[in-house]
């Protein structure tokens, strides 16, 4: 079983939040990041701690600021 810290849990309901209001699934996340799908679920359920380059590359696949996807999940304004 995965320990997954509140950190990365909190990041990827982030993620998440900004994936579905953007209407995107995650295959087409991860199509516009260029990282493999599964990744973006390990994300999205805590399991991984991305690099800052990988925040960067999800903020640009998003149209955001990467700022925006440490901020808590329901301070999102999109």
């Amino acid at each position: 079983m995965v320990t997954k810290s509140q950190e990365c849990v909190n990041f990827g309901k982030s993620v998440r939040g900004y994936r579905e209001k953007r209407g995107m699934s995650q295959e087409e996340l991860a199509a516009a990041a260029s990282i493999h799908r599964t990744y973006i679920g390990g994300i999205e359920r805590g399991e991984r701690n991305p690099t800052l380059r990988m925040i960067y590359r999800l903020a640009k696949a998003l149209h955001i600021e990467p700022f925006m996807l440490l901020s808590k999940p329901d301070r999102q304004s999109a």
